[in-house]
């Protein structure tokens, strides 16, 4: 066995794209192991987790990149080395050798003059310090990073507030401004319902839905998911409320985030008694009670936040649905699935990529199972023993901290996902696979034809045993995406999976599968 560790000193790549040349790497034949990342305290760790933390890297700073390989031979292990080189020089010649490459803040403001706004994604150690030079400089941020102090977000949102600017985040991964995608965002029409979302894949979600339904959004206002708790106290959702209601473009406004400390949820709803625009409220799982003698228009799940702010858009009543496909259709469904199972099945796996997504579903699932286990519970009784391994019905959000680490977020890249559902389809009690796919900028360029790879394979693993396995999908996403919403729901659809019209759509029909079940 052949191990080589390289140090390249002063050399700067995000994590994103030296998680994927890793995993590039490490699937060449003949490799063990292959780490690419920079030299910071937590990859460190990883180094050490895979027996590949010399002394020279240990010694390297979190502005240098270190190349670990593990491999069967000498020969082998120097061509990982080269492979990793050319990555690293298509990246960067990428753009094409005339575009202009700004170092340094100031570089790129000499470049770009006109610049309002800077996305700030460099390891959290050193992102209070880059963005508090942005906002000197009269910048709003976008703030990517994750493992940022409390304390230094508090500070940094106070100096944006004195500085009359938006400070979205910190591990704020998606926003539209003034109809641009930032980061982890979907395609999505110009409209006139602006989002202050404290959740990504929520934001994601109720902005897609409104899309769909022919209307757009104005704005979609991150403030990272930290924002509405106490410590911080929702002080960017406050401001993001605020501007809204100052915005002309928008007439509807809508709030998301999963459930707040009842403190910052009444200093909410205290702000929105303030403002003359509809509001409309999702705070998943949370008190209910806290609305009333409220203006704030409350909504119980993500879709129906999204379908509220419709209606409201165009003058209309809401009419609530449990399904926006006939109701004899969802009968046929669970009629149909339910016929095939083996005696054996009984239970469910939600496998997630946005965490936001997880928890509504496990909302909606909760009132038919007497027990819904997660590595994000619902209730502390409910928390895996292992999280390697589902316990009767279970549901992941795959994007925390245990599943990505040294790994890309699954979202990005679902190998994750893919090799999780490879374990359950060993399971002869799994009867049904529940799942998201998101789409839009950021994401995997084909997630739901990995994912579907997978759901074939693991079909034929429960017809073998003389069973069958229900896969209830929901696609998150716009007609202008990337990826293409109408290719990649054909490519679930074509191995057998039940395509819903949203997450909570997929959701409720899962939970009338597991009534009829039990």
């Amino acid at each position: 066995m052949a191990k080589k560790v390289v140090i390249d000193e002063n050399n700067y790549y995000d994590s994103v794209t030296l998680m994927s040349i890793s995993k590039d790497i490490k699937g060449m034949e003949g490799m063990t192991e292959a780490v690419v990342v920079m030299a910071t305290p937590h990859n460190k760790e990883l180094l050490e987790n895979v027996g590949l933390l010399t002394e020279e890297a240990d010694n390297a700073s979190p502005k240098d990149m270190v190349v670990a390989i593990e491999a069967d031979t000498d020969e082998l292990a120097e061509e990982a080395l080269n492979s990793v080189t050319e990555a690293l020089e298509a990246k960067a010649s990428a753009g094409g050798d005339e575009d202009y490459r700004p170092r340094t803040l100031d570089s790129a403001l000499d470049a770009m003059p006109g610049a309002n706004l800077a996305i700030v994604s460099v390891p959290g150690d050193y992102a209070k310090k880059e963005a508090e030079k942005a906002l000197n400089k009269g910048l709003h941020v976008m703030l990517f990073s994750d493992n940022v102090p409390v304390e230094e977000e508090i500070e940094l949102k106070e100096l944006a507030a004195e500085k009359g600017l938006l400070l979205m985040g910190p591990d704020c991964g998606t926003a539209v401004i003034n109809n641009k995608p930032l980061a982890f965002s979907n395609v999505v029409s110009e409209g006139n319902i602006g989002l202050v979302a404290a959740s990504g894949t929520g934001a994601q979600e109720v902005s897609t839905i409104i899309d769909k339904s022919g209307l757009g959004v104005s704005q979609v206002i991150g403030t990272g998911g930290r924002d509405l708790s106490t410590e911080v106290g929702g002080r960017e959702m406050l401001k993001g409320l605020k501007a809204l209601a100052a915005d002309d473009s928008t007439e509807v406004i809508v709030l998301v985030s999963k459930p707040p400390a009842d403190e910052v949820v009444k200093k909410i709803l205290a702000e929105v008694d303030e403002i003359d625009k509809p509001v409309v409220v999702n705070f998943l799982g949370g008190n209910e009670d806290l609305f009333a003698d409220t203006k704030a228009i409350y909504s119980s799940n993500l879709e129906e936040a999204a379908l509220k702010a419709v209606a409201l858009s165009e003058g209309e009543e809401y009419e609530a649905k449990e399904f926006t496909i006939p109701e004899e259709e969802v009968a046929k469904i669970v009629e149909e699935e339910t016929a095939k199972y083996s005696d054996a099945q009984k239970y469910l796996r939600g496998l997630y990529t946005g965490g936001t997504l997880c928890d509504e579903s496990m909302l909606i699932l909760a009132d038919e199972l007497d027990a819904l286990y997660s590595n994000i519970p619902l209730k502390p009784e409910w928390v895996l023993e292992d999280n390697t391994k589902s316990q009767e019905n279970t549901a992941l959000d795959l994007g925390e901290d245990e599943f990505t680490q040294g790994r890309p977020h699954p979202m990005i890249e679902p190998f994750t996902r893919v090799e999780r559902v490879e374990v359950e389809a060993e399971d002869e009690e799994m009867a049904i696979l529940l799942a998201d796919v998101v789409l839009g900028y950021g994401s995997h360029e084909n997630p739901a034809g990995e994912l579907a790879e997978a759901i074939k394979e693991a079909k034929e693993k429960a017809e073998a045993r003389g069973g069958h396995l229900t896969t209830i999908v929901s696609v998150c996403g716009t007609a202008n995406d990337p990826q293409d919403l109408e290719e990649q729901t054909a490519k679930l659809e074509e191995v057998g999976a039940i395509v819903m019209p949203s997450n909570a759509q997929a959701a409720r029909l899962a939970a009338k599968i597991v009534q009829e079940i039990n």
